[in-house]
C-alpha cells in the first residue's frame, strides 16, 4: 500500500511451492479481484512506503516499556537484515469468532483484537533480535476517510494500507468486504474473516520491515533505477510481506482457529491477489502472491521470507 541469521546466498535456497491461481479443494470460494489487491502509490502519485525521515522515531512511544534496551548494531540491509535472525513467531492465543465480514462494528473490533495479537506475536522476538519495537496505529472506518498517505481506500481501490508517514494501517471495512466503484471486495474470494485478516497481517508486515530497516533501504534502493527495476524491488517487498502474514496467520491457527478447510481458504484467497494484466507489476503474480503466503506458513521461519535473496522466477 511498503529471521537465524543467513552466512551466504546457499543459507537462502528453499523451495517454494508455486501455487496455481484456483485451488481444486471443494470447501474454496470462487472469485477474482479484477486489479491488484494492494496499493502502491497514493493519489498524488507519491510513494506511501517512502519512510519518515527519522525511521526509529516513534512520537508515542511509552519510554518505560524497554527502559534498557540491548545496545544492538541492527543489519538494515536488504538481503541480511536483522529480522532474518527472529526465528518463527511464538504460537499465540487469538480466537476470532464469528465476526462477519459484512458487519463494520463487528469487523473493525476483530481487525483490533487480531492486531494486538499480531503485535503479541512480533514484539518478543523483535526485541531479542534488538530490534526497537512499537504498535501500528489503526484507522478503520465503514466507508471512506483520509490519512496522512491520502485518501482510504485510494481511489478504485478496495484494500488496506500501511502508511509508514505516521505508522498507521488504514482500512474500509465495507470497501474490503463488498467492494467499490465497480471494483470487487474480498467477500467474491471468501466470506470468512480470516481472508481480511490475513491482509490485514500484510499490512502489519510492513510494519515489520518499517521496524526493521527494510523499508528505508528498499526506498533508497528503489530511487534513481530503471522503472522496470523499480517494480522488481517493489514485488519482493510486497511478496516479503505476504510470508511474514503467512507466519502469523500459522502463528494463531490453533485458537484462531484455522482447520484445514480454512487453511484451503486462505491459500486461494493468497493465490488470487496480486498484479493483473492491464495494472503496474509491481506485487507479484498471483501465483507467487500464494507461493510466498504458503512459505510463511509452511516454514514458519522469517529467514525463510527473504526475498531479496532468491531468483527473479519466484518473485515475478
Amino acid at each position: 500500500m511498503i529471521v537465524a541469521g543467513l552466512l551466504g546466498l546457499g543459507a537462502f535456497l528453499f523451495a517454494i511451492l508455486i501455487v496455481g491461481s484456483a485451488l481444486s479443494n471443494g470447501s474454496r470460494e470462487d472469485g477474482t479481484l479484477p486489479r491488484s489487491a494492494f496499493p502502491t502509490t497514493r493519489p498524488d502519485g507519491t510513494d506511501p512506503d517512502r519512510p519518515r525521515s527519522n525511521g526509529d522515531a516513534n512520537p508515542t512511544a511509552d519510554p518505560t516499556e524497554n527502559p534498557n534496551p540491548r545496545p544492538v548494531r541492527l543489519d538494515r540491509s536488504l538481503k541480511t537484515n536483522t529480522l532474518y535472525q527472529v526465528g518463527a513467531l511464538p504460537r499465540t492465543r487469538c480466537p476470532a469468532g464469528n465476526a462477519s465480514i459484512y458487519n463494520h462494528r463487528q469487523l473493525k473490533a476483530l481487525i483490533l483484537k487480531t492486531g494486538a495479537c499480531m503485535s503479541k506475536s512480533w514484539k518478543p522476538r523483535l526485541e531479542k533480535a534488538g530490534i526497537t519495537f512499537y504498535p501500528p496505529r489503526y484507522a478503520i472506518v465503514a466507508r471512506s476517510g483520509r490519512g496522512a498517505c491520502g485518501d482510504f481506500p485510494m481511489r478504485n481501490s478496495v484494500v488496506p494500507y500501511y502508511c509508514p508517514s505516521n505508522t498507521t494501517i488504514y482500512a474500509s471495512t465495507s470497501a474490503m468486504a463488498s467492494g467499490r466503484n465497480g471494483q470487487q471486495g474480498y467477500g467474491a474470494l471468501v466470506s470468512w474473516h480470516g481472508g481480511v485478516i490475513g491482509m490485514m497481517a500484510h499490512e502489519y508486515g510492513h510494519h515489520v520491515q518499517y521496524l526493521s530497516g527494510l523499508s528505508q533501504t528498499r526506498w533508497e534502493e528503489s530511487q534513481g533505477v530503471s522503472e522496470s527495476r523499480r517494480l522488481a524491488i517493489s514485488r519482493r517487498f510486497e511478496l516479503q510481506a505476504n510470508c511474514l502474514s503467512g507466519m502469523f496467520m500459522r502463528s494463531v491457527a490453533g485458537t484462531y482457529p484455522i482447520p484445514a478447510s480454512r487453511r484451503q481458504n486462505l491459500f486461494y484467497f493468497f493465490s488470487n491477489v496480486g498484479d493483473w494484466p492491464g495494472y503496474p507489476r509491481d506485487h507479484g503474480t498471483p501465483a507467487n502472491s500464494g507461493a510466498w503466503f504458503r512459505q510463511g506458513w509452511q516454514r514458519q521461519q522469517a529467514h525463510q521470507c527473504n526475498t531479496w535473496a532468491v531468483g527473479s522466477s519466484t518473485v515475478s
